[in-house]
């Protein structure tokens, strides 16, 4: 098994882009510049030793370097020794929605953005359990597996935004099933399931979907993320608030009768998220852990063997390697057409 020991590094790749956004800049200005003077072909003679070519290949020196940088920064590991290890804990998964509601402003600094960090903050608390991840809106996916692997979770949890699902929505019906099809089948208990929405449902069959869930052995915990009376939408593509077809701005509301209904069905509690985030994720945590647990062997890699030593050092000779590259070639004994070499008494 490969991972990244700190993945935090890996948001360096954002500058790729910088980096090819210069060169691309750089070459166009270079190019409008010599134009300008005369004939490309011309001009680019009187340049003593100038080469496209070698400034190409220094670039694509750096760009390679910094990849390569960026992941011996990350510590690229191999798992070398795997144990079983034992453990006593609950199946959590969290079904995370994710449509465009979600970006409204009413828990600061989004209800997205304060979601994830809920159940980041939840991810501390658990230790044992194992935990998967359900996104959706107008559609609804199995974005992580169940798993103890808490730093994978991490990872798939920073990825998530709502450009993951086109369609857009609010189906919390299909967030329970799916949800339900993750756990194991076989058992009645130690499953539980966590709804983050704003409960803007579009669709009725959620009630009927928790009602099975928990005929299945499926506890249903609901947190309500955003104000009741509402808050508008903003609007990317403008850059201001989002309309309807009337012009009217849309106002997006956390609909609690919704969440309350589906918590009461299975079973479970409701909580009002806006900026209590440790007060919920107290009563999330306490709620896992007075429920009936279960012994679980998983194979996990105890021991990993690094590799950033490999990639920093290869990053390093090219980046020597493109310091003592010339950009230009010298050029020996070649005039230009009608031009004769004047040398200087």
């Amino acid at each position: 098994m490969l991972r990244f020991q700190h993945t935090e590094y890996l948001w360096a790749f954002v500058l790729l882009t910088v980096l090819v956004l210069a060169f691309a800049w750089v070459t166009w200005w270079k190019r409008r510049s010599i134009r300008r003077l005369g004939d490309p072909v011309m001009v680019e003679k009187l340049f003593s030793g100038y080469s496209r070519r070698l400034f190409t290949i220094k670039f694509l020196l750096l760009f390679v370097a910094f990849f390569l940088g960026v992941i011996g920064l990350a510590n690229l590991q191999k798992g070398s020794r795997v144990e079983k290890i034992t453990r006593k804990g609950v199946d959590v998964i969290i079904a995370l929605d994710v449509s465009k509601s979600m970006l409204a402003p009413d828990a600061k600094p989004d209800r997205l953005t304060r979601a994830k960090q809920l159940i980041t903050k939840l991810m501390d608390k658990m230790d044992n359990d194992r935990i998967g991840l359900v996104v959706f809106a107008g559609n609804a996916y199995l974005q992580m597996p169940l798993t103890i692997d808490y730093s994978a979770a991490r990872m798939y949890l920073g990825s998530v935004t709502p450009e993951l699902i086109p369609r857009q929505g609010t189906e919390i019906n299909q967030a329970i099933r799916i949800s339900n099809e993750a756990f194991n089948k076989k058992e009645r208990k130690h499953k539980a399931l966590i709804i983050i929405s704003d409960g803007e449902d579009h669709n009725p069959g959620a009630l009927a979907e928790a009602r099975k869930a928990l005929e299945d052995g499926v506890v249903i915990n609901t947190v309500g993320i955003g104000s009741p009376t509402g808050s508008p939408l903003p609007d990317p593509e403008t850059g201001g608030l989002k309309k309807d077809r009337e012009g009217n701005t849309v106002i997006s509301k956390l609909n609690e009768d919704e969440l309350k209904g589906i918590a009461a069905e299975g079973r479970g509690m409701y909580l009002h998220l806006m900026n209590n985030t440790d007060e919920v994720v107290d009563a999330l945590s306490e709620k896992i852990n007075h429920m009936e647990q279960k012994e679980f062997g998983e194979n996990v890699f105890s021991d990993y063997n690094s590799y950033f030593q490999y990639f920093l050092g290869v990053c390093l000779l090219l980046v020597v390697l493109e310091f003592f590259l010339p950009e230009g070639r010298k050029k020996k004994g070649e005039d230009l057409p009608g031009l004769k070499t004047v040398e200087a008494k």
